[in-house]
Formats: C-alpha cells, structure tokens, sequence
C-alpha cells in the first residue's frame, strides 16, 4: 500500500507540474493576442503597428534582450512595446528597430539565459601572465587537454597542401574525397556492421547547422521537434532562427522511483507523455533530437534503449536525430558507447539521421566542422542546397581529411592520451566535489559533470539559480545553470573541467568562496542556522552516481507523507552524510525509524 501510495503521489505531482507548464504557456498566448490587438488599435489611431508575429520567447526558453536591470514586460501593453515604436524615452531601450523587420526584430531580442554571463566572459578570459584576475571558463565545453598533440600533429609538413580545386567550390555537399574519408572514420569507430557510404554523407561548417539544416527541410514553420530535458541550449536557437521551428520538451527529473532507476533517467513513457501532451495542444511534432552521451548528464544509452527510443518513432512516423559529437570522449572503461550506426538493423533507417563532428572529441572547437549522415536520399538532397550558406573551405577539408586517415596517431597517440587526460582531470574536480559535498552525476563521459546546487538556493527558483550564476560570475568562474539548458529543476549546474590542472585548481578556489559567500547568506537569511561548505563532510557516492535526494512536493498531508518529507529533508544535512545513520532521522517522529526500517526490508 505504502509503495502504490507513493507511485500514484508521484503520479500526482508529475500532472500539477504538466498543468502549471499549460497555464503558464496560455497567459503568454492570451499575452501575445492581447498585444497584437493593441498593435491594431495603435495602427488605427496613427501609431506605428506592431508586428502579428507571436512573442520572441514563447517556447524557446530564452528572453528578450533586456539590458541588465532593466524591468521585465509585465502586461500586454509593456509585451507590445518591445517591438512598436514608443514615443517615451524612458521606455527607448525596448524598441524594436526601426532598420529591422518583424523577423529581424524576433532575432535580434532572441537572447539565452546566460548570454549576458558569456559575454562577460569573453570580454575578461582569464590569463596567466597578461589576466590573472580574469574569468575561469568552467561553462563552456571545450576540451584543452591536448593542444600540445593537436598542434604538433596539424603543423606537420602533410598538413600544408594547396592545390586549384581546394581553392575553387566543392559541390553541394563537400569535397568527395573527404566524405569518403569520413565515411571510413564512422565505419570504424561506430562499429558499423557494414561500411557505410560516402554519398551518404554530407559535410558542414559544425554540428550546430546541422541541426539548422534538418529542421528546416523536415519541418514547416511553426511544426516542432521533441528533445529530452537538460539538453544543449543552443539547440533551440539553431532550429528556430533558421526555420522557425518549435521544440517540445520532455521533461527528465533527478527523483529515484521504481521506474526511474537512475537521476534524470529517459524512459518512453516520458516520450509518449510528451507527444501526446503537445499533440492535444494542436502543436505538429515532425521528430525526435536524441544527444549520445548526453549534453549535459552525460548519460551514455545502452544499445536496449536506443531501440526503445527507435522504436518509438517508428511507431510514431518521427524522424530520429542523434548527435553523436562525444562519441570518443568517454574515458573510462566501464562505460561503453554505442553508436546507432552499429545496430545491425535500423528500425525505420530513413527516419534515421546521425552528425558527428571534430569540435569536441579532437578538442578543435574552433575548426568548423561536422557531417550528417542520412540513408534518406531526399533529406541529403535537400539540406545539400543549404551546403551553399554552411561550406567549409578545401583547405580545412583537406587537413581534415588528413587527420581523419591518420589512423595509427589517432589510435596509438591521441585517443589513449586523451582519455587519460580526461580522466585525471574529472578524478580531480569529483574529488574536490566530493570534499565540499555538493553531489554530483558520475558518468565518465564528455567533458563535464553536471552538479547539484539546489541546497545553496534561498528558494526553488530559477530566479534564486540565476543569482547563484551571478555570484560565480562576480568570482571570476563562469559555469552554466540549469535553465540554460531548460532543466525543470532549479539548482543544477553544469561544471566543465577539460582544462590544465593550475586553472582547474584556481577555479575551484574561486568555486568554493563563491559557495562559501552563499552560504553565508542563506545562514543569515534562514532561520535554521546552516553550515558553511568547508565544515561540511564528503558527499556519499557510488559508481553510478553522487546523488542527494530531494523533497518533491508538498509535505504534511498524511503520516506516511511527513514520514517520508522528514527523511527527505534529513538526507540533505551534513549531519546525516557524516553518519549515515537511521536513527539521525527519528528524533522527531519516534515511528518513523520501524517505517523506514520495513521499507528497507523490501527493498
């Protein structure tokens, strides 16, 4: 009875979460009708109209480009004034311009989360000899662990080739002799059963138009493509700003139960609800966006649930895009990945389209480079005509094509160093993790570890997250939070620790007195006293994952439910991670130690 009790409460909780989403989505369409008609009374009474088009932010998880402090738009009247021309010149920081189309206006207050922290960032990087008070990048994931390999490996005298026709186009799709090549390099490291084929490839300036380029041709304006939650934000923008496209979220959360065995754990029952939820809104979803390993958990599927996964839109007519861009970066080896490209049989291998590119797992971010590969004709037929805005030029083919085919550097000198590196760098950080107790996913796979910050936070809010972002960032650390990455969670954060030992050491410095002026503040705030970071023990932890339960919910509804709020609330204290202990739960409910105690049984 207890555990049916706790399913259907977590049932529960799940549907009071979809219900406040589809009231919060129906005030910004009742606010964007609202504003639409003020713009055709404005349009009659002389003033300038406002565009038709619906608000910039509705569903992308991003805001308009308001500048720092300025008020957010709380009305009708204040949401129409972002794009018609006011006449108040205290308002004149939230005019549209007037050089600009609606379109070019929506793009122009398109803004991420945490773009504002990104160009700081950029506008004060962290240096050694010429910055030493700059800002440590722990937010943006780049691998630079291996400079040193990579710029004694594209300096070599191969390297440097020219000849006419890498100086002239290369065709809608890339230089042959390149596709060629990457179809041998996928053929090999995704274990393809069969070796895949060079017209099944198309080249792109990186892995962010590829996405670009199948949303448009797989979409019309205003469908949508599904994506599990957290993802890589950016993604929203690629798809949107290029082809108006929607996406439709999936909503992962961090809370253990018999079906979610693991934090933020995908299963297709959460596809289903997902698809259906956005279907009974009228919304069209044309495909699902799959990221192997995930970005940011880190999650790598097992070769069962890629089939679910596959499955699943097959039944459903979807398309199934599967960025695969860290594939050779898990660097432990109790995990393996599993590439979709080496199942021996597709379940729908028309709808099926994977990219991969150089930028991350080669560290050469700055190298624009990625490919698609589709089995689908017409779909490599259309976004090949899209190659004209997306081309890379012959000569980045070509060295790409070089390193590509150096098989014996890749396999004897890069990757084991690489791995290694990146190994050594993710023990130091989930040390230093674990020694200031802040949980975390253990993964052993991409370059960050998304962490748990969610007790540092005044209030569940994402308002409270944005703060806490705001405080690295006065401490001259950059990590990305949660919503950037449109996680339904407040607190969570994404740490990258791809970077030499004396700035990964730095940061964490900067990290901890950030937590340590949080801290603080909440112990001033709250009138439970709470200890500062450096009193606190290690994080328990296992192989999976470093992971602290959470209440979810209301509390104080019934025996069993403050029972179990008072267990919740407990696991988060120091005190219980120092002693592990039962009895440090009971103090206050003398029964809830037997309760407990037969709910282990069970287990």
């Amino acid at each position: 009875m207890e555990e049916r009790f706790l399913h259907l409460e977590e049932r529960r909780v799940q549907l009071e979460q979809r219900r406040l989403e589809l009231e919060r989505e129906h005030e910004f369409r009742m606010f964007g009708v609202f504003a639409q008609m003020l713009s055709i009374l404005k349009e009659g009474s002389g003033a300038a109209p406002g565009p038709a088009a619906p608000m910039p932010w509705q569903g992308l998880g991003l805001a308009p480009d308001y500048p720092r402090g300025a008020r957010m738009p709380q009305g009708p009247e204040q949401m129409s004034g972002v794009f018609s021309e006011l006449s108040d010149p205290g308002t004149k920081h939230l005019q549209g311009s007037a050089y600009l189309s609606n379109r070019g206006n929506d793009i122009k207050f398109k803004r991420g989360v945490t773009e504002e922290y990104i160009e700081a960032y950029f506008a004060d990087k962290y240096d050694e000899d010429e910055n030493p008070n700059g800002i440590i990048n722990f937010g943006i994931s780049e691998n630079k662990l291996c400079f040193d390999l990579l710029s004694k490996r594209l300096t070599q005298s191969d390297m440097h080739h020219i000849e006419p026709p890498l100086l002239q186009y290369s065709g809608w799709r890339g230089h042959m002799f390149l596709r060629e090549e990457m179809a041998r390099f996928l053929t090999y490291y995704c274990k393809a059963p069969t070796p895949l084929k060079p017209e099944n490839v198309t080249l792109f300036n990186g892995c962010i138009s590829v996405f670009s380029g199948l949303a448009t041709v797989l979409c019309d304006p205003g469908e949508a493509l599904m994506i599990p939650t957290p993802f890589y934000g950016e993604i929203s923008k690629s798809i949107y700003l290029y082809g108006n496209v929607q996406l439709v979220f999936a909503h992962l959360d961090s809370k253990i139960t018999e079906t979610n065995t693991r934090p933020f754990q995908l299963t297709v029952e959460k596809l289903e609800m997902a698809l259906q939820g956005a279907r009974s809104e009228g919304v069209r979803v044309k495909g699902l966006i799959l990221i192997n390993p995930q970005n940011p958990l880190g999650d790598i599927y097992s070769q069962g649930e890629l089939l679910e996964y596959l499955e699943f839109a097959k039944r459903h007519e979807l398309h199934i895009i599967l960025d695969e861009l860290y594939m050779l970066s898990v660097f432990d080896e109790s995990a393996t990945f599993h590439s979709v490209l080496s199942m021996d049989r597709l379940p729908d291998p028309q709808r099926t389209h994977v990219m991969w590119g150089t930028s991350k797992d080669f560290g050469v971010s700055g190298i624009r480079f990625g490919a698609l590969y589709t089995e689908n004709r017409d779909v490599s037929s259309a976004v090949a005509k899209l190659y004209f805005f997306h081309g890379i030029s012959g000569i980045t083919q070509y060295q790409m094509a070089q390193l590509l085919r150096d098989r014996d550097w890749i396999n004897q000198v890069y990757l084991p160093t690489n791995h290694s590196r990146l190994k050594a760098a993710h023990t130091y950080i989930t040390d230093e993790l674990k020694t200031l107790g802040i949980p975390f996913l253990n993964r052993n796979s991409g370059l960050y570890i998304w962490i748990d910050l969610r007790r540092y936070l005044h209030m569940d809010t994402f308002e409270e997250e944005l703060l806490l972002c705001r405080r690295f960032l006065d401490n001259k650390v950059l990590l990305s939070c949660g919503k950037g990455f449109q996680c339904f969670e407040p607190g969570w954060f994404r740490l990258v620790f791809t970077d030499k030992i004396h700035r990964l050491r730095l940061g964490m410095q900067r990290i901890r007195q950030a937590l340590g002026q949080q801290a603080q503040e909440l112990h001033q705030k709250l009138s439970v006293p709470r200890q500062l970071p450096e009193q606190e023990g290690r994080a328990d932890g296992t192989e999976e994952a470093v992971f602290v339960p959470r209440q979810q919910g209301p509390m104080g509804v019934t025996k069993t439910r403050d029972l179990f709020g008072l267990h919740h609330q407990q696991t988060r204290s120091s005190a219980w991670m120092q002693k592990g202990s039962l009895e440090q739960l009971t103090p206050e409910q003398p029964g809830a130690l037997d309760v407990l105690n037969k709910l282990a049984d069970k287990q």
